[in-house]
């Protein structure tokens, strides 16, 4: 016969390993990082520069009610268009169980005034309290330095 050593199983180890989860949070903090920047609240449109705005933290709210109009004169409920006849009662069916009625109106500088006069009267209509007007600074003149955004003009009451 031979002797045949029985070495016993090593003792389980008791440790969690956190370096896979870890691993995993990483990546996905650097995707939000990635995409965050990327969604933007509505339609992207050339807003007009100002060169005394009002800051207005109210529009960078998640349950704020943008409107926008685009440059062809379109009207857009945050990312979806609307038509003229119908953003009335869409914004009505928003502002319904709200104490602030205020809307955010972002318009293409190069939009017909005509245009968004009709959004704006529309908006009224609807029974908007206040109506923000975004806009964006004027920068001075440096090369590579972006424009200030979320600025407005002052809201207008009724």
């Amino acid at each position: 016969m031979s002797l045949i050593m029985k070495h016993g199983a090593p003792p389980p180890v008791a440790d969690i390993n956190v370096t896979p989860m870890v691993d995993v949070m990483l990546v996905l903090l650097i995707i939000f990082m990635v995409i965050t920047p990327m969604l933007t609240k509505g339609v992207s449109v050339d807003m007009v520069r100002t060169k005394n705005p009002i800051a207005m933290q109210a529009a960078d709210k998640t349950d704020a009610v943008i409107v926008a109009v685009s440059r062809d004169g379109k009207a857009y409920l945050g990312n979806t268009q609307v038509p003229a006849d119908q953003l009335t009662q869409k914004v009505k069916d928003m502002l319904a169980n709200r104490v602030d009625k205020m809307v955010f109106l972002r318009a293409d500088a190069r939009a017909k005034y005509d245009r968004v006069v009709e959004v704006v009267d529309n908006l009224r209509a609807a029974g908007v309290d206040q109506l923000g007007l975004l806009t964006e600074q004027i920068q001075e003149r440096r090369p590579g330095a972006p424009p200030a955004a979320g600025t407005a003009a002052a809201p207008t009451g009724q």
